[in-house]
């Protein structure tokens, strides 16, 4: 108990400093963010509305403020537990700092796929809308969620969870999905496609003639 008491304080002393200063760190990058408009900001790219429709209700700095106070907590945690000084905590320890590279990785993946996923759905809902498209919104959920498939694929392979059934099992069905798309399409909408080819080739038929003569 004697010996084993210092590390016991060392680790109370290191657990209580790291939540400090993640408390400390949380509240001044939230405050710094404020600042700088990052919510402003945010509501004007849309991120705001993705997260709401995601269910969290909290401003981007918060959540920011947040996921720092939360990281720095967790370093602190496990220094705490190295000052312990037992073999197994150690090498728990090891185990864990060595994993969270791959942890803040697919974390940022999935969140970078979720927010370009919803940029590109509106991007291809308005497209499809002024091309006439009729399956406008189909389109636009389709790509978003397999945008969002893929951050997913790609997270789990970050973080080596069942790595080879991931990749195939992803592969699988994404090439199913692109497969049955293009027999859907061209056997079920021929009369759609040419129509709106028709549609394009007339609406620009002088441009073509004039990049025909430049090419000449």
């Amino acid at each position: 108990m004697l010996a084993v008491l210092p590390n016991i304080f060392a680790m109370g002393i290191l657990v209580l400093g790291g939540l400090l200063a993640a408390w400390l760190s949380s509240l001044l990058v939230e405050r710094f963010l404020r600042v700088i408009g990052l919510d402003h900001l945010s509501n004007r790219l849309g991120t705001t509305a993705a997260l709401l429709r995601a269910g969290i209700k909290t401003d981007p700095s918060r959540l920011i403020g947040q996921m720092l106070s939360w990281t720095v907590a967790i370093f602190a945690s496990i220094a705490g537990l190295s000052a312990l000084n037992l073999a197994p905590i150690n090498q728990f320890a090891q185990s864990i700092l060595a994993y969270v590279p791959h942890l803040i990785t697919a974390g940022v993946i999935i969140l970078a796929g979720y927010v370009c996923s919803n940029f590109a759905s509106q991007a291809l809902l308005i497209a499809a809308v002024n091309a006439g498209l009729p399956p406008a919104r189909l389109i636009a959920n389709c790509s978003r969620w397999g945008l969002q498939l893929l951050a997913g694929a790609m997270a789990l392979e970050q973080l080596g969870i069942a790595e080879h059934i991931v990749v195939v099992g992803f592969g699988i069905t994404w090439g199913g999905l692109v497969l049955a798309s293009a027999i859907a399409f061209g056997l079920g909408a021929t009369d759609l496609a040419k129509e709106f080819l028709e549609r394009r080739m007339i609406r620009h038929p002088r441009m073509s003639e004039m990049d025909d003569l430049r090419h000449w």
